[in-house]
């Protein structure tokens, strides 16, 4: 079994340190990392497409290219590697993928960009930051992976996950819950300040609170001490909405 390990924190960090030696001590698996040199935090499914892109690899053999981290999946699977993975797995992110927060995730975008490809995929986030109990995130890693090999989950057709686990041992975490997507509050408000040359600069804040929290959804799991596991798909039409537009567009077609 073929592991492609990426995340959005950099190749540095201790969720994907913690979860690369978690996954290489199952038998019969091989690991490799390819991740982003720097935090690409919120970088979604953006591809550099203006600059070239250099991978280096690092004291400890991991591998980290100069762009976001859907750039290293794809950089990987069409250039890097001479084999094809059987899962990617994305993570350990610092700090929670639930709601909305998937839209934006750099986590959750290495996974899709594998996903696209046809590969299995799965991404992991603690839910708070700081790196508290990664360790036994990385053992929640480690065993679902364990289950879905035991269970001959790879091979057929592309899935992706969206894993979230909080920040606790392993003994007082949860079992696995199946949930579907919170929402959020809309975001704070920008920070603004003036700089040296008195112009004003513009930083994003941080995200709302839970909108919608209510049993079901990953923010409740989580909140329980669950391990929150949300199945993804790509797929954006509104397919409820489809025949109310057909009917809209034929009404402006027949008034034009």
């Amino acid at each position: 079994m073929k592991i492609l390990i990426s995340n959005d924190d950099g190749y540095q960090a201790p969720g994907i340190v913690a979860l690369h030696d978690a996954l290489a001590q199952l038998e019969g698996v091989q690991v490799e990392v390819v991740a982003p040199e720097h935090n690409n935090s919120a970088k979604s499914n953006a591809l550099t497409l203006s600059a070239p892109l250099y991978v280096h690899r690092a004291h400890n053999g991991f591998r980290y290219v100069t762009g976001t981290p859907a750039d290293c999946v794809h950089i990987a699977l069409k250039g890097l590697l001479d084999y094809r993975p059987d899962l990617v797995v994305s993570g350990i992110n610092n700090g929670a993928n639930m709601g909305d927060d998937t839209i934006y995730s750099g986590t959750v975008g290495a996974a899709m960009e594998a996903y696209l490809f046809g590969i299995p995929a799965i991404a992991f986030s603690q839910i708070e930051k700081g790196w508290a109990h990664v360790e036994a995130a990385a053992q929640v890693a480690q065993r679902l992976v364990q289950r879905i090999r035991r269970e001959q989950m790879l091979g057929g057709p592309a899935w992706l996950l969206n894993v979230n686990v909080p920040n606790r041992p392993v003994e007082e975490l949860k079992p696995i819950k199946v949930c579907r997507l919170g929402r959020r509050h809309a975001a704070e408000k920008v920070i603004t300040q003036d700089s040296p040359r008195g112009e004003t600069m513009y930083w994003i804040a941080g995200a709302g609170g839970a909108k919608d929290s209510g049993e079901g959804t990953d923010f409740h799991a989580t909140a329980e001490g669950h391990v929150a596991l949300t199945p993804l798909q790509i797929d954006l039409t509104d397919h409820a909405r489809l025949g109310e537009w057909r009917s809209a567009v034929a009404r402006l077609d027949a008034a034009a």
